[in-house]
């Protein structure tokens, strides 16, 4: 090997991420005890109980199966509060692009099981909202509360 290309290589290492799911502006991540049906089902659990409205649970591995294709078990959990959701877009409309909330569940390549949702003050930074800080606290506490509590043993 050349040198040039040796160098090169050191570059790239140093450069490139080792863990591209982690990788994804924004997303909040942590391991789960469960498996993924039963890891969204405590969450929806969760969600609810807390006076969270669930809009739907999105099967994506379903939908793989569908089209002949495999894709590991893999869920979307979207759920919201009018209440919450609402201050945020009278602040800034382009937000409802990212609302309404999401966990994403799914079955990682060594085969733990994950759950990932994007942090709310990323979220309120990627729209310009400067005006929510309590708003984003709050949401920031229950997203990290919700995940923490259905990955638990």
């Amino acid at each position: 090997m050349s040198r040039r290309n040796g160098w090169l290589g050191l570059v790239l290492a140093a450069v490139v991420p080792t863990s591209p799911v982690y990788a994804a502006d924004g997303l909040q991540a942590l391991p789960s005890t469960h498996s993924v049906a039963e890891t969204v089902n405590r969450l929806e659990s969760a969600v609810q109980a807390a006076g969270f409205k669930v809009f739907a649970r999105v099967d994506h591995a379903a939908g793989a199966k569908t089209v002949n294709m495999p894709l590991p078990p893999t869920e979307l959990l979207i759920f919201g509060k009018p209440d919450a959701g609402t201050l945020l877009m009278q602040s800034q409309r382009t937000v409802g692009i990212d609302l309404p909330l999401k966990y994403l569940v799914w079955e990682a390549a060594d085969g733990g099981v994950k759950i990932g949702w994007n942090d709310a003050a990323w979220t309120t930074q990627r729209h310009g909202i400067a005006d929510r800080a309590p708003v984003v606290k709050k949401m920031q506490g229950a997203l990290r509360k919700f995940a923490t509590e259905a990955a638990a043993p």
